[in-house]
């Protein structure tokens, strides 16, 4: 039909909704004209406007608006709508518009929407109420599905089906907050939903307050709004879930390659001072044999807590200290704050002043609130000119050597935590106030500092970690799970943010081993730093007035279970590094939820399982408690090694692990691929010369990627990496290594293939047979007995004569032959 726009507003910014009945809730109306548009579809009610846009084959964008023009959100999403053919179908009461596999269906008597696979399967449907307003605040409505389960939505605690809970979204500096407390510090309004009908994902791109409520106090609907804005959401539908993961990813960005040492452990504390007890936490980690790369100033290397400053008195020569840290290894990450003392001798405070950087109240008087420094104003990060103030201030820190830098405090966060809504932000030029701004706020404090990292240090790879942050902060920073306690249940809590934010986009995250506030024990420690091992940021942090919470300040088991887990991490760095780049490709987690792969299975939703993720790709990790000595452990479908003796299980069961200290319950699965080097203290220390394969024996195949670059600087854009797929064959009984790609050549000269659980080999690499060899194989060291009494002693796993071979590491395509 032909579409005559209708003018519906009395200006371009009033409803003409009676006044009087503003706050009861107001639907979208019948659509009463509607058009074809070259991307998709819009048209219009008496009340409301809508436009629905094709952005890709299984994505289609949402929009419903009361005012002539659609607001939108310039900070997420990094794409434009790729030119996708679609159809569309009139019928006498609705819509249908189809790619090649979603169809959406539009009820024009109510603008509701629903959701189909290409079979016809109902995805996703609105309730009868669809889109509507109460007051500024916008809501969809969605029916809930049978059976249907909720996971992902970021930084958010509680169980990883969301079901039956509600949740907002509104970044919050919540210091030791509760396993079930909510908001937090980050936010990121994507989930995933599945049933038995199918799967999809919804990401609703609005900055303001958001609650998501998914069958909370009601049994009608899920539903999620936005107190103030547009109704503006992405629906997602692919084959699997990991697809629609790297399809959100593909819209709202991905992490850029970190640095190598970004990867290793990093010891933080707040804080360390002065110089001479950092100088001793570095050499005590070198005189112990404790591999570490990282140590963190916290405020405390301030001068009266002022970013871009050093205490004079407790760091005297900060270039210097940082020069004798890196001859042991060490990098070093600074704590930014953004709070800027309201001081006239303070050379930031003097020039956001006069620059007019600073967030305003409306009659553009400057903004303070107390932080750690006291009165303080707040550099605007949505103006594009406080973004570069900031990147160039960020010289005082790259000229003294700092390698690193962790954002905090960015909620914004001030003492009272009740910053007024009317203070005005520039938001890139659209004008907006907190209640817009304050999601986002963090993010482009993150993104301005991985900028200025860049541009002051243009060699090198920047590296940022950050508290808080929305959607698509993957692409400028890590992030941690703020201020957690020391408690076995905090412990696993953060297992479940850390998966939960892999699902939303954040593949690079972790949370502070051994408890921010408060103490941990002895074993919550040991079992912390195994867990952690298996992290994507494997970084230590406690508070100030606490013990000594370093690894070796625990006793001499703990710092050998330490040592070993931290020899573990390190040897492991050639997976590690591969699955990060490979996330920088497509967009998944390294620490993957197992409701990614196996999304219908009842049993890994059970709180018994729950926290139990894929590491890599490879490790089944299954955290428990220090005290548990046995554990119950679920393993999906297809057979799964126990890591340390090659023991086989069949999965689609639950079974029985002893779980001494020493060892975190970990498994391979079948047919998978996986690769070490000898372990470093530190990762610009060369490991030796081989890359040590492991393959496990399965019915079931599958393809490792293997990644080097030079672990820093930028060349890899340039083709200076090497890349090479090794894919696993077990109905031909082989092993292929293609040929290398890229320009650079392997730092291993060798390698060594182990074979785990193989009962016949006749190996032969591009037909030539080889010697088999074998050997006592250990992951983990064995335990000095300090106290050697029969209850004492501590068990040793060795995979007793492991069948290996060793062979030249040419770049030319090998075939290992001869598997069975």
């Amino acid at each position: 039909m032909e579409f005559n726009h209708y003018i519906r507003m009395n200006d371009s910014s009033t409803p003409t909704t009676n006044s009087r009945n503003s706050f009861r809730h107001q639907p979208f109306g019948k659509v009463l004209e509607w058009n074809k548009t070259p991307d998709g579809l819009s048209g219009s009610s008496d009340f409301a406007n809508f436009k629905l846009t094709v952005f890709e084959t299984g994505i289609v964008r949402v929009q419903a608006s009361r005012f002539e023009s659609f607001e939108s959100n310039p900070y997420s999403v990094v794409v434009q709508p790729k030119s996708i053919d679609f159809g569309l179908e009139e019928f006498q009461d609705k819509l249908i518009l189809s790619t090649g596999i979603l169809r959406v269906e539009i009820n024009l008597q109510s603008f509701s929407l629903a959701f189909f696979d290409q079979n016809g399967k109902l995805l996703n449907q609105d309730d009868s109420f669809g889109v509507a307003w109460i007051g500024s605040e916008v809501t969809a409505y969605k029916k809930l599905q049978q059976n249907e389960k909720f996971i992902g939505l970021g930084e958010k605690t509680g169980n990883l089906n969301r079901f039956g809970n509600a949740y907002t979204h509104w970044n919050t500096d919540y210091f030791a907050y509760g396993v079930g407390d909510d908001p937090l510090y980050l936010s990121i309004p994507f989930y995933l939903g599945a049933h038995n009908q199918g799967h999809y994902g919804i990401f609703l791109d609005n900055t303001h307050k958001s609650l998501f409520n998914f069958g909370a106090s009601n049994n009608r609907f899920a539903s999620f709004s936005a107190e103030d804005g547009d109704m503006d959401y992405y629906f997602f539908h692919y084959p699997s879930i990991s697809e629609i993961i790297t399809a959100y990813t593909w819209l709202t960005g991905r992490m850029q390659m970190p640095p190598m040492w970004a990867l290793g452990f990093q010891q933080c504390r707040y804080s360390y001072y002065p110089e001479s007890e950092v100088y001793a936490v570095a050499q005590a980690f070198r005189d112990k044999k404790m591999p570490a790369d990282v140590i963190y100033l916290d405020i405390h290397h301030m001068e009266a807590y002022k970013v871009f400053t050093f205490d004079g008195e407790k760091f005297s020569n900060p270039k210097a200290m940082i020069s004798r840290l890196k001859e042991k290894g060490f990098k070093v990450v600074v704590i930014l704050d953004p709070g800027i003392k309201t001081e006239e001798s303070y050379s930031p405070y003097r020039e956001g002043l006069a620059q007019g950087l600073f967030v305003n109240y409306p009659d553009g008087q400057t903004y303070e609130a107390q932080v750690w420094p006291g009165w303080c104003a707040f550099p605007d990060f949505t103006n594009p000119a406080t973004r570069s103030w900031w990147e160039e201030k960020m010289a005082f820190y790259t000229q003294a050597g700092v390698d690193g830098f962790w954002t905090d405090m960015n909620e914004p966060a001030s003492w009272g935590q009740c910053t007024p809504n009317l203070l005005e932000f520039d938001f890139d030029g659209e004008k907006a106030s907190h209640r817009k701004a304050r999601n986002v706020f963090g993010m482009q404090m993150a993104r301005s500092t991985q900028a200025g990292a860049s541009k002051q240090n243009p060699e090198k790879r920047p590296f940022v970690l950050t508290r808080s942050g929305f959607a698509g902060i993957q692409r400028f920073a890590a992030a941690w799970t703020g201020d957690n306690v020391a408690s076995e249940e905090h412990m696993l809590a953060g297992i479940r943010l850390v998966n939960s934010l892999g699902m939303s986009g954040v593949s690079f995250a972790g949370y502070d081993v051994g408890g921010f506030a408060g103490e941990a024990s002895k074993g919550l420690f040991a079992r912390w730093m195994s867990i952690a091992a298996f992290s994507p940021l494997y970084r230590a942090h406690s508070m100030i007035n606490t013990k000594d919470a370093e690894p070796w300040a625990f006793g001499e088991e703990v710092e050998e279970i330490s040592r070993n887990y931290l020899n573990f991490r390190y040897s492991l760095l050639p997976t590690l590094y591969s699955a990060f780049y490979q996330s920088t490709q497509n967009g998944l987690p390294l620490a993957a939820s197992l409701a990614i792969h196996y999304p219908q299975d009842e049993t890994i939703y059970q709180s018994a399982f729950q926290n139990e993720y894929l590491f890599c790709a490879t490790f089944l990790v299954a955290p428990i408690e220090s005290f548990r000595e046995i554990s119950k452990v679920y393993l999906p479908q297809g057979e799964w090694y126990y890591l340390y003796t090659d023991q086989k299980h069949q999965g689609g069961q639950i079974i029985y692990q002893d779980s001494p200290l020493n060892y975190l319950p970990a498994y391979v699965q079948a047919g998978k691929i996986f690769a070490q080097q000898s372990p470093t203290q530190h990762t610009g220390m060369a490991p030796d010369s081989t890359l040590i394969l492991h393959l496990y024996r399965g019915s079931t195949g599958s393809t490792y990627i293997h990644y080097e670059d030079a672990g820093e600087g930028l060349d890899y854009l340039d083709g200076e990496f090497l890349s090479r797929e090794i894919q696993y064959e077990p109905e031909n009984g082989s092993l292929k290594i293609e040929k290398a790609k890229g320009q650079k050549s392997s730092q291993y000269a060798q390698i060594r293939l182990f074979f785990h659980g193989f009962e016949s080999l006749n190996p032969q690499v591009n037909g030539t047979k080889q010697d088999l060899k074998s050997t006592d194989f250990a992951f983990l060291d064995k335990l000095t007995e300090f106290d050697p009494l029969p209850d004492q002693v501590h068990p040793y796993f060795q995979i007793k004569q492991l069948p290996y071979i060793e062979f030249a590491h040419t770049a030319a395509e090998l075939e290992i032959k001869g598997l069975n």
